[in-house]
């Protein structure tokens, strides 16, 4: 049969070891035909790329498509550079256009940014900012909100609501007044009385999502993992398969807790509800479970202590979300659905529960169902190992493998020995951990693999911003980082069968560059271009 599409003149990466380079990419039928001269037919299109750089689509293992599309079109956006005053600016800026009692919704503060909003006198601020108005802010690593009088108040949350299991509600030391900082599941009030007030319609959450992948095919990826979704998330990808929109292979994640979103249903409910959403690109394949936090707020969970600070002592670890019978009973429960399990874990106390979980697993014969640990920034070097031997994945993500606002915050909280040893990814590596990038986005401000994989290689920051090198003994290779956001990922999600590498018989899932990375400065490539991307033998995105 004659190709529908031939590149000729190319230089083809393919991460495929088994033919890693080629000259022709031949498609038909929206898949990999062959990598060598084929006939064309009289309707095949044939391309000379004039040696032009072509490699497979990008797969994002770690975002939060729906969110970053959301917040895109209906929220008030900011950068992590944002400080206290900057950030009022924009809020009254947004405000000037809303209804008297209409929500600001946004963000995102740096996380560097708790302690200064931690006073009732910037909650004032924050009111007299928006004019009275309901406001709700995320910080940058969307576990954690900083509200408005008014939206404390539409939420129930006075000087004597008591902390949630899970949350913090940040109190002002000197009055005991809520200051507006809502940690973790202190959060969920507040988005629920946001959520009675303005519930986004079916076109709106397909909207979302559309807008986000359009986004994602700018940046060359094709193939993403939504770490947390709701129903309405669910909705809108199996609503824009069935219509022919989605043009990416799509892995979504069923919460099992949610800490942060205030999603409903969840758990069991949700397991049982997931596969009346599976179409031919959407795999509801994973469950989702967050074990811990984030360090900045001292919601993760760690084997050693904290700083000691007024608030928690000297001797604060954090602790898991989960006891280790209740974690692994939910494992359990996955597995017999047929489902693999995203577990998010920043400290390494709960990568270690996470790791011991899955050891219980593998040994009453479970050798199959697929773990991945999310984000796991800290590892104990005894754990390093266990990775491979049990088959976990590590996703990294977001991009915290190099100086920045994130790194900055952790550092304010850990002892510096411990917060100078973040993503030991040439470790897990060399101990034959499949590792597998992830954006995160919108935690990490684009869903630019490239700014990944240049950090990857350097361990500093690609833009300069931030000076030195974090733990620069563990960068890897370009090679690896290249296929730590192809091959890997595909690996880690369980699209392997139809992406990652441009091999023949899988989707036709490519990008176009505007460089060869392998022949380009190490200290260029976060600037590296994508000219098209290609999905199923189909271009949808062209520069």
């Amino acid at each position: 049969m004659a190709a529908d599409l031939i590149l000729t003149n190319a230089t083809v990466h393919t991460v495929d070891p088994a033919r890693p380079r080629a000259t022709t990419l031949a498609v038909e039928g929206g898949r990999v035909l062959a990598l060598d001269d084929v006939e064309a037919g009289p309707d095949t299109e044939v391309r000379d790329l004039g040696g032009a750089f072509v490699m497979p689509g990008l797969v994002d293992v770690h975002n939060h498509h729906a969110l970053a599309g959301r917040a895109a079109l209906f929220e008030l956006t900011f950068g992590g550079d944002h400080g206290f005053e900057a950030i009022l600016d924009a809020v009254r800026a947004w405000s000037r256009d809303l209804g008297p009692d209409e929500w600001v919704v946004g963000g995102a503060w740096a996380s560097t940014l708790v302690e200064t909003l931690s006073k009732e006198s910037a909650r004032r601020a924050l009111d007299e900012a928006a004019g009275g108005r309901p406001v709700m802010l995320s910080d940058d690593s969307r576990h954690n909100r900083w509200v408005s009088s008014r939206a404390l108040e539409l939420a129930g949350v006075t000087a004597a609501t008591p902390d949630p299991a899970g949350g913090v509600i940040v109190r002002d030391p000197a009055t005991g007044e809520p200051t507006g900082v809502l940690l973790e599941a202190a959060g969920i009030q507040v988005e629920r009385a946001l959520q009675e007030k303005r519930k986004l319609t079916v076109d709106q959450h397909a909207a979302a999502s559309r807008h986000a992948i359009a986004t994602l095919h700018s940046y060359g990826i094709t193939a993403f993992q939504d770490a947390g979704v709701s129903v309405d998330i669910l909705g809108a990808l199996k609503s824009l398969d069935e219509a022919g929109e989605l043009a990416a292979w799509v892995v979504t994640s069923l919460l099992i807790n949610d800490p942060i979103f205030g999603f409903d249903p969840i758990g069991s409910a949700l397991i049982e509800a997931g596969a009346r959403y599976r179409t031919e690109h959407h795999r509801p394949d994973f469950v989702k479970i967050f074990l811990d936090g984030v360090p900045p707020t001292h919601t993760a969970a760690f084997l050693e202590p904290y700083l000691p600070d007024e608030a928690h002592g000297a001797c604060f670890h954090g602790a898991p979300t989960m006891a280790p019978d209740e974690l692994e009973g939910w494992l359990r429960a996955a597995a017999a659905a047929g489902l693999s399990a995203k577990i998010h874990c920043t400290g390494d106390a709960a990568v270690r529960a996470t790791l011991d979980a899955v050891g219980k697993l593998r040994a009453g014969g479970d050798t199959t169902t697929k773990v991945q640990i999310a984000h796991g920034q800290f590892v104990h070097p005894d754990d390093l190992a266990r990775f491979g031997a049990l088959g976990v994945a590590a996703d990294i993500s977001p991009f915290l493998w190099v100086p920045g606002v994130i790194p900055s915050a952790i550092a304010n909280v850990l002892p510096a020995e411990r917060a100078a040893r973040m993503q030991p990814n040439r470790a897990l590596l060399d101990s034959g951990a499949l590792v597998a990038g992830g954006s995160d986005w919108p935690v990490s401000e684009s869903p630019n693999a490239f700014e990944g994989i240049q950090g990857l290689v350097t361990r500093q920051d690609p833009t300069g911003a931030h000076p030195g090198a974090l733990w620069p003994e563990q960068a890897i290779t370009l090679a690896e980082a290249v296929e730590a956001f192809t091959l890997s990922g595909a690996r880690a999600m369980g699209v392997d069968d139809v992406t990652g590498s441009l091999t023949p018989g899988k989707s036709a899932d490519f990008v176009i560059l505007d460089r060869d990375p392998f022949d380009s400065p190490v200290e260029a490539l976060y600037t590296t271009e994508v000219v098209e991307t290609w999905f199923a033998g189909r271009r949808v995105f062209q520069r």
